[in-house]
């Protein structure tokens, strides 16, 4: 069973520096979408990527980009240079972003970001305005609904 919520408590049980951000953030504003993958916004460190591994070691996550499906296997040295990783587990689809569209680089998302409670302890995530800001820079079909919706829902707040 595929469950994204579980995919956060991990992290953050580990101490990965993230920020949430896309659809799973979009839903935990208020917005109605429903998303197949948890989309964050990553400190691509080599100290990050350790406690990233660790977290997801016993989901068996691969690099679900690569057609060898080929599975995360990060050293220091491998670790260098790296700006995104795509990966699926036996938990669900995970996504580790350097940049955010609209936003820019971690430092960049985590200053623009909020802690909330899921229930497992406190995360980071987009404000609803820069999650906004985010999606409008995208301009999918997907991110239009979705910033039609996260605009309601901003409006219903009283902003």
């Amino acid at each position: 069973m595929r469950n994204l919520g579980d995919l956060l408590k991990r992290l953050t049980e580990h101490k990965v520096q993230y920020v949430l951000v896309g659809g799973y953030a979009a839903a935990a504003h208020g917005a109605t979408l429903v998303t197949q993958d948890v989309d964050i916004c990553f400190r691509f460190s080599v100290a990050n990527l350790m406690r990233l591994q660790k977290a997801l070691a016993d989901l068996h996550p691969v690099h679900r980009l690569t057609p060898q499906r080929l599975p995360l296997l990060l050293t220091p040295k491998a670790c260098k240079g790296l700006k995104n990783l795509y990966i699926s587990t036996d938990g669900g689809i995970l996504d580790c972003l350097g940049n955010i569209a609209g936003i820019g680089d971690y430092a960049s998302v985590r200053q623009q970001s909020e802690s909330i409670d899921l229930g497992f302890g406190p995360i980071r995530m987009l404000t609803l305005d820069s999650l906004i800001k985010a999606k409008e820079a995208m301009n999918r079909p997907r991110d239009r609904e979705a910033v039609i919706q996260l605009k309601a829902v901003r409006e219903r707040k009283g902003g």
